[in-house]
């Protein structure tokens, strides 16, 4: 009987934005955190990974160790700075000769198989297992036809291109990871794909990072940060652009004083992020709360790191995930990982992220007044606030990034051993 073959190491790319970059600013967001979380683990387990990224800066090392086992590897493609996501396919020829160059440099069969994440890397992801004779594994995070079916105010749908490019990725790769059943559907029934491919990986949280408030409480966290003790504390944590419904939040905030001026002197809603590319909307939403008169209620505030990240949602009364689509939404997890409830958009991946009821309340739709009476009863619940923080906590303890990373690497192995699948399913 022949051994099982494991994965010795894996090229993992993320053409778009860099496993180094921040979350919350430009292109980067929960896709960095899981490509970084899902690879230290992996490495933890025996499978080195190489982490392929698109270079921005000439200063940039060619290679960047970010933890043992793990390395960050810069492909040159087009001009450093000034290329924008929506160019990048134009320079897909570029990255993949200079993808090909890193290869070459080691011997046949150095990399058991790639796997890409997001649709750009997906592509390129194509032309290196092609190259390379090893098998292509790749995870959407986002799908063009399921963010133009919820299009917020204002935004761009996303071009037919892309769509048709997802389409080829999907034809093409050896497995499919979702995060979600909802987006296992959505990969079959929208994009084609064979269901034995799709595989349903949830994403994890870090447990010891995002955990309830210590010593000093919730009220170290709010002296910390600045925030009154006695405030009301609505919290949006990610890129500030309109699919993430920031906007939806800000108009809600003023739903609220309309119907309960008395809150005005203890509300703060919080906008934790930055801007994503060239977009102008952190600064649409100033003028906004400034022509909403909420200007001392409204809080910008810069994309937050680690430990201060975790003190924004333990400080917080209630986190507001208010997006048009996700294909998970790990801001909602981690706010609850810290005893905070999430009030989010009953969409994709959020109806897993969130126990409606439990862990936090689901919104249809982004309706202003509709969140507004959401959020305007748990204010003036408190006792319904603990029920779902306490509720928070425990929905939380069921995601884990080391069960993500072994979930991962039984799809790598499977794909591996394909004759080994084919014996189980005949016994």
């Amino acid at each position: 009987m022949s051994s099982v073959r494991r994965p010795k190491r894996v090229a993992m790319l993320m053409i778009h934005t860099s496993p180094l970059e921040q979350p919350g600013l430009g292109d980067a967001g929960g896709m960095n955190v899981y490509v970084v979380e899902t690879a230290k683990r992996m490495a933890l387990s025996g499978t080195e990974v190489d982490i392929f990224t698109r270079a921005t800066a000439s200063k940039l090392a060619p290679k960047v160790e970010l933890t043992s086992g793990v390395n960050v590897i810069h492909l040159s493609g087009g001009p450093f700075e000034g290329l924008r996501k929506e160019e990048l396919p134009g320079q897909l020829c570029v990255l993949a000769a200079a993808l090909a160059r890193v290869e070459a440099h080691h011997e046949r069969g150095y990399y058991d198989l790639v796997h890409s994440h997001y649709w750009l890397s997906g592509q390129l992801g194509m032309i290196a297992a092609q190259s390379w004779g090893v098998p292509l594994v790749h995870t959407m995070h986002t799908m063009a036809k399921v963010k133009n079916q919820s299009l917020a105010e204002g935004d761009e749908p996303e071009p037919s291109a892309r769509a048709i490019g997802e389409e080829q990725v999907v034809a093409a790769a050896d497995a499919l990871i979702a995060n979600t059943e909802a987006e296992a559907a959505n990969l079959v029934g929208l994009y084609g794909a064979c269901p034995d491919r799709v595989h349903v990986v949830p994403p994890g949280v870090d447990l010891e990072k995002f955990s309830p408030a210590g010593v000093g409480g919730k009220q170290a966290a709010r002296k910390q940060l600045g925030i009154r003790q006695d405030a009301l504390l609505l919290s949006f944590v990610g890129r500030v652009q309109p699919h993430k419904g920031p906007e939806v939040l800000i108009r809600a905030a003023a739903e609220m004083l309309q119907h309960d001026p008395s809150l005005r002197s203890r509300l703060v809603v919080a906008i934790v992020g930055g801007a994503s590319g060239s977009n102008l909307e952190p600064q649409r939403l100033r003028e906004l709360s400034n022509w909403l008169g909420l200007n001392e209620v409204i809080r910008f505030e810069d994309p937050a790191k680690g430990d201060t990240l975790a003190e924004w949602y333990r400080s917080s009364d209630i986190v507001c995930v208010p997006s048009y689509s996700e294909s998970f939404g790990l801001v909602a997890l981690e706010a609850q990982a810290c005893g905070t409830p999430v009030v989010a958009s009953a969409v994709g991946g959020l109806r897993t992220a969130v126990a409606d009821g439990s862990s936090g309340l689901l919104v249809d739709g982004h309706d202003p007044k509709s969140w507004a009476s959401v959020l305007l009863r748990l204010a003036h619940e408190p006792e319904r606030r603990a029920q779902l923080a306490a509720g928070a906590i425990k929905h939380a303890q069921r995601f884990d990034w080391q069960r993500t990373s072994s979930a991962i690497l039984d799809v790598y192995q499977e794909i591996l051993n394909p004759a080994q699948v084919n014996d189980r399913a005949l016994a």
